[in-house]
Parts: C-alpha cells; structure tokens; sequence
C-alpha cells in the first residue's frame, strides 16, 4: 500500500476497528507514514474505548500504548483557519471527529483513513488530491506485510465484524476480498 503523504489522520470508525482487532499496534507497525488522530477524535470520539470502572479494556490500553509508543500522535488544531474548517465542516458532516480529521488533513495535506461514506464523499469533493484509506485497504495491506495466515486473518476481519460492527459496503473495492478470507480459510 503507497501512500502518497508523511502523515495519515485516522478517523474514530477506523481506531475503533482495529482495536477491535486485537491487532492495533501491529496494524499500526505496517503503516509507511506517521499516524496521527486528532484531539478531537481522542477526546470525543473514542469514549468507547475508555476503562470502565474495575474493568480492563483491551481497546483502550491498546489505543494507550499506541500513544506511549509514539505510533500514534494525537494533533490539534494549529491555527485560526483550521478551526474555522472544522466549524464548517460540521455543519456540512454533522461529526465533530470526521470534521476535525478533514479539516486537519485538508490543511496539513494529510491522508485520511475513514469508513464514513459522508466523510469519504467530502473529502475527495474538497480535496481529491489527498489520499483516503479505508479499515479494509490497511487490514489487507497489514495481513499481507505480516504474512498473517487465513484463519487468523478470518479472525481478525471477524473480530472487527463483531466488535467494530463494521463490514465494508457492498460497493467498497476491497468487499470481495474481505467476504473471500471468510470462505478460504
């Protein structure tokens, strides 16, 4: 997988995903350029991921780790110009974290990697010349990297199948592929 940009901003759908996985950090290993969220996604997007009380969870030690790491960056807003995107984009995407990871991406020149269509659709109508990942494209670009055989690949896509409650759309280019690993292992 090429991309095209120093940094990729990945969006709350996608964290979310590959936590779910069980896999983060090593999905986050494969990727060939910095990998940021955005504050906004960390603080507001991902509550999901928070600890309950006296009990672990595994996504958000994940997601921790990640940081503690330095696989993952958080980022915020730097400018003026940013933010007043930001407030536009919500308007328009009805998100505060795709809006801050558009916004962000937009300014910087950053790839994006989301899941939502909307997000998707805004981004390559405002800045189509800035690369956009996708849950499906990077599990398939790590599988491939790390050499995962098919069952355990079938477990992953099905962890974030049932944990992420994500499955690529029927018109996703890698939807076929996702479906396969299923039915070849």
């Amino acid at each position: 997988m090429y991309i095209a940009h120093s940094h990729v901003l990945l969006d709350a759908c996608c964290v979310l995903n590959f936590c779910a996985s069980g896999k983060f950090l090593d999905i986050l290993k494969s990727i060939s350029a910095e990998v940021v969220v955005t504050t906004v996604v960390q603080e507001r997007e991902l509550k999901t991921l928070q600890r309950l009380k006296d009990e672990e969870n595994e996504g958000a030690t994940q997601f921790e780790a990640a940081i503690a790491q330095g696989l993952l960056t958080v980022v915020d807003f730097e400018s003026e110009e940013e933010v007043e995107s930001y407030v536009n984009y919500a308007a328009i995407l009805k998100d505060d974290g795709e809006s801050a990871t558009c916004a962000i991406g937009i300014h910087r020149g950053w790839a994006i990697a989301t899941d939502d269509k909307r997000a998707i659709a805004f981004f390559q109508q405002t800045a189509p010349y800035l690369q956009v990942l996708s849950t499906p494209g990077i599990i398939k670009h790590w599988s491939e990297e790390a050499g995962v055989d098919s069952l355990a690949l079938r477990d992953v896509l099905n962890a974030i199948r049932v944990k992420g409650r994500y499955s690529p759309d029927r018109s996703h280019p890698l939807r076929s592929w996702w479906e396969g690993s299923f039915r070849n292992s």
